[in-house]
């Protein structure tokens, strides 16, 4: 199984950055991709943004050209880079892994959250 474990949120001015990080530990054939989602107060959780196994990434229009995603295989983390925070990115961030266990299976972990709050 995979557990994931955020880190780096925090409080920050309207347009500074933050560094979020998703280590991965546990055993797992691969992970296929990792994920960021966030979930503010009183709305859904929705999609961020995407880094496969490949390296390619996605992401939602709203942080295009703001947040980047790149992992490190070495150390099983992924990171999301967010510059220029707007009043209505902060919320809970969460991390994703769709992985494939060591038996085959295709499965999916999530982390415990981090907040992100952005003062104006």
């Amino acid at each position: 199984q995979v557990q994931l474990v955020e880190s780096g949120g925090g409080l920050v001015q309207a347009g500074g950055s933050l560094r979020l990080s998703c280590a991965a530990n546990g055993r797992a054939f691969r992970i296929n991709a990792f994920g960021w989602y966030r979930q503010a107060p009183g709305k859904e959780r929705e999609w961020v943004a995407t880094v496969t196994s490949t390296g390619s990434t996605t992401s939602t229009d709203s942080v295009k050209g703001r947040f980047a995603l790149s992992r490190d295989d070495a150390k099983n983390t992924v990171y999301l880079q967010m510059n220029s925070l707007k009043p209505e990115d902060p919320a809970i961030y969460y991390c994703n892994a769709r992985y494939t266990s060591l038996v085959f299976r295709e499965l999916s972990a999530w982390g415990q959250g981090t907040p992100v709050t952005v003062s104006s």
